[in-house]
C-alpha cells in the first residue's frame, strides 16, 4: 500500500474518555466521525504510571512494546535505549531499507536546528518522529513537500490568538489538498502534530478558558486539514500516543485511551498502541516483530 498520510497527534485522548465540556465537545464534521468509526486503544500497556510520548510514539513507530523495553513509561524525548530501538526498527527506517519513499512533512525553523547543534553531546531533544526519520537517513524539511508547522497557525505561547480563524481553516484545507497530491508520489507521508500536547500541559483544576479555547481551535484546524486531505482523495490514518488535551482539568498526561482512525486503510482489530503499530507496518508488507522480541 502506498500514498498514506499519517496524522500523528500528540497527547489527545479518545473522546469516549473525555469529560463533559472537553475540546471534543464541538462540531468537528470530518475528524469526529472518522474517530468515532475507528478504534479506541489502550496506551497504558498494563504498566503503572502515566503514558509518555517517548515510549508511546516508539510503540506506534516500531510495533514493539517500548514500555517493556524501557521498563517504564518514558519521555518526552527518546533516550539511548529508545534511540537504539528506533534506529533498528522504526517504520521510516524499515521502509527506507526496503526502498520505499517516505517523508516527514513538518516544517522545522532555523532555531530548531540551531538548538540541536548547540545541544551536541548533551541529552537528545528530538522527538521520536524527527529522530526516526533522521535515523532512516532522511532530511528534515524535505524538498518538494508542502511543509506544515505543527502549531497549525496558532502562536507557540500565550496568548493563543493567531490569524482570523476562518482564513486559517481555509488555508489548512488547501494545505491538506496539497499534501494529498504529494502523497501520491510517496509511500508514507507523516505529520508529527505535537502542539496538542503542549496545549494540554496548560491545564489546571479550574480549567483555563484560554487553554480550552486554544485546544478546541487546534482540533478545528486538524479537522480542516483532514477535510482537505480526504477531499483530495488521500488515504489517511490518525493516531495519538497518550491522553492529555482531552482533559484540561489537569496539566499532566492521563490514562485515557487513544484514537486510531483512518480512511482508505484497514485498521484491523488492535487493542493497544503496540498492536496498532504492527497494523501500520503490515500495510507496507513488513513483518511483525517476533513474539517476545
Amino acid at each position: 500500500m502506498s500514498g498514506i498520510v499519517w496524522l500523528a497527534l500528540d497527547g489527545v485522548g479518545h473522546p469516549q474518555d473525555a469529560p463533559d465540556g472537553s475540546v471534543w465537545d464541538q462540531p468537528l464534521g470530518t475528524l469526529r466521525p472518522l474517530v468515532d468509526a475507528g478504534r479506541c486503544l489502550d496506551a497504558t500497556l498494563g504498566v503503572p504510571g502515566l503514558p509518555q510520548s517517548g515510549t508511546g510514539q516508539a510503540c506506534w513507530l516500531t510495533g514493539r512494546d517500548a514500555v517493556r523495553v524501557m521498563g517504564e513509561h518514558f519521555g518526552p524525548h527518546p533516550g539511548p535505549t529508545l534511540q537504539r530501538l528506533l534506529q533498528a526498527e522504526a517504520l521510516p527506517v524499515r521502509l527506507a531499507r526496503a526502498g520505499a519513499r517516505v517523508a516527514l512533512g513538518n516544517e522545522y525553523v532555523p532555531a530548531y536546528f540551531h538548538a540541536l547543534e548547540s545541544g551536541a553531546g548533551r541529552r537528545n531533544r528530538m522527538g521520536c518522529f524527527p529522530f526516526a526519520f533522521r535515523a532512516a537517513g532522511l532530511p528534515l524539511n524535505p524538498p518538494g513537500v508542502p511543509l506544515l508547522g505543527a502549531t497549525l497557525g496558532l502562536p507557540y505561547a500565550r496568548p493563543w490568538a493567531g490569524m482570523e480563524e476562518g482564513a486559517a481553516l481555509d488555508a489548512l484545507a488547501r494545505h491538506g489538498a496539497a499534501l494529498a497530491r504529494t502523497a501520491t508520489e510517496v509511500d508514507l507521508l507523516a505529520l508529527d502534530l505535537w502542539f496538542s500536547d503542549l496545549l494540554g500541559h496548560a491545564g489546571a483544576p479550574d480549567v483555563p478558558g484560554d487553554a480550552l479555547a486554544a485546544g478546541r481551535s487546534y482540533l478545528r484546524r486538524v479537522d480542516a486539514l483532514l477535510l482537505g486531505l480526504l477531499g483530495a482523495g488521500a488515504r489517511v490514518v490518525v493516531s495519538s500516543d497518550h491522553g492529555n488535551l482531552e482533559d484540561l482539568r489537569t496539566k499532566g498526561h492521563t490514562l485515557a485511551r487513544v484514537p486510531f482512525a483512518g480512511a482508505g486503510v484497514d485498521l484491523g482489530q488492535p487493542g493497544n498502541v503496540v498492536q496498532a503499530g504492527q497494523v501500520l507496518s503490515g500495510w507496507f508488507g513488513l513483518p511483525a516483530p517476533l513474539p517476545g522480541a
